[in-house]
């Protein structure tokens, strides 16, 4: 087989090799995680090309702030009042909310509430390996 060929070949088998993509995703059956002592995650989709984590973050929480080299990332607020740090400005966001963090952007995100927050997190490609610290 010639190198062009296996070059083309390559991408079809990776795409082959993926499940389909039209399945329920139940939260309560997804693979569950806690960061930072007292966080929820759940991975709703975990793929090497995206990801997609619904997350809880307790009052005060806030997780450390980096950037992603590759990923690009879209956080969506379900429940409570969300608060990021992105490229050293502060947002505070709502139900029905989101941001975009493109890759290389610096940002934290927070709980400064009293209240859980429910926030979804898109990352594109997936995000796991792919941070930096960045402190202030």
């Amino acid at each position: 087989m010639s190198r062009l060929a296996l070059l083309l070949l390559v991408p079809l088998l990776a795409a082959a090799a993926d499940p389909p993509a039209a399945a329920p995703i139940d939260k309560g059956k997804a693979e569950h995680y806690v960061w930072g002592g007292t966080n929820d995650g759940w991975h709703l989709v975990k793929r090497d090309g995206m990801s997609v984590i619904q997350e809880r973050l307790a009052p005060g929480a806030a997780e450390v702030r980096h950037y992603h080299q590759r990923a690009r990332q879209f956080f969506y607020v379900l429940a409570g009042e969300f608060t990021m740090e992105a490229g050293g400005e502060t947002f505070t966001l709502s139900p029905g909310q989101g941001i975009e963090i493109p890759p290389g952007m610096a940002h934290q995100a927070q709980n400064r509430s009293s209240a859980p927050v429910d926030i979804l997190v898109n990352s594109t490609p997936q995000s796991h390996g792919d941070r930096v610290e960045a402190p202030r």
